[in-house]
């Protein structure tokens, strides 16, 4: 299926190097970008420096690069974009839908109780974070992998756009950057299913028109663990990119038996771009490391 104006997305966090988890998220969204014959741009979510490693940013595009990908336009680095987030909260303060909380998180536990609603910036001294009200009923969405979402907001809560530390949220920090960029298809893992509805207040709150969602499979460890930099993943080798590219075409559905491995990363990426198959990517919430589903 070709959309007339795809635009789709990558964005790692400089935390560490990238690993299968990452490749299969950002394989995922590359080739659901190229065989729609769309644009695939590359983003560095570098918005938490005390997590964020001196160099990674660097090393996430050699990665990237070595296993055959090529984005479109300019990376884009979300500390240069601290004034448009600054603009967004202001329209969103504007307009009723923040307010200040000064609860320490572990004064409650599970979803926010909005306890802070009631609250008005112009009462209450800092520091504090800022809130985005939810709706009532249910965020709806239709998954470009999973089908149809439904999601009740009192499942969600109110959640925070801008920590009491200043430093922006990642929910409106994602939704201001892909507005601006234009991005209508957000391909991801399903780990990310829940900010989803997050997300969606905020392009419905900012009146910017939501992109399509689709989230595919987690990779996760033998002891059910979602694989990641904080769970000891391993970094992708880019000796061996052509197999860490088959590995993650397996997990994301995909038949790779005429696929051969002595192809170079650039040549399996055409290859698999071709064969594209987004009816198999919903096969599994979770994948081993090795690609075989989890139940």
């Amino acid at each position: 299926m070709l959309f007339r104006s795809y635009t789709g997305r990558f964005a790692p966090s400089p935390t560490g190097p990238l690993h299968l988890g990452s490749l299969v998220a950002g394989l995922a969204s590359f080739l659901d970008a190229r065989a729609a014959g769309g644009r695939w741009l590359l983003r560095i979510e570098d918005l938490d420096p005390p997590r964020e490693q001196p160099g990674a940013d660097d090393l996430i595009m050699r990665t990237l690069d070595a296993h055959g990908f090529e984005w479109d336009d300019a990376p884009l680095w979300q500390h240069s974009r601290l004034d448009a987030y600054s603009q967004a909260l202001l329209t969103l303060r504007d307009a009723g839908h923040v307010y200040p909380c000064v609860c320490a998180r572990k004064s409650f536990t599970g979803v926010y109780p909005g306890r802070c609603r009631g609250r008005t910036f112009a009462e209450t001294p800092g520091p504090y974070a800022v809130r985005m009200r939810v709706p009532e009923g249910a965020a709806v969405f239709d998954d470009r992998f999973l089908g149809p979402q439904r999601m009740p907001w009192t499942d969600v809560g109110d959640f925070i756009v801008r920590r009491k530390d200043t430093l922006f949220a990642y929910q409106l920090a994602v939704v201001v950057d892909d507005a601006a960029a234009g991005v209508t298809h957000v391909i991801r893992g399903n780990d990310l299913l829940d900010s989803t509805p997050r997300q969606l207040a905020l392009f419905d709150a900012l009146r910017e028109p939501a992109p399509t969602f689709g989230h595919c499979a987690t990779v996760v460890h033998a002891d059910g663990a979602k694989l990641s930099k904080q769970t000891g993943a391993a970094a992708l080798d880019n000796r061996v990119a052509g197999a860490s590219l088959l590995t993650a075409l397996r997990c994301l559905g995909q038949d790779v038996r005429e696929l051969s491995p002595d192809l170079s990363p650039r040549q399996l990426l055409t290859e698999a771009t071709v064969r594209w198959d987004p009816g198999r990517v919903g096969f599994a919430r979770h994948v081993s490391a090795g690609g075989a589903p989890v139940r």
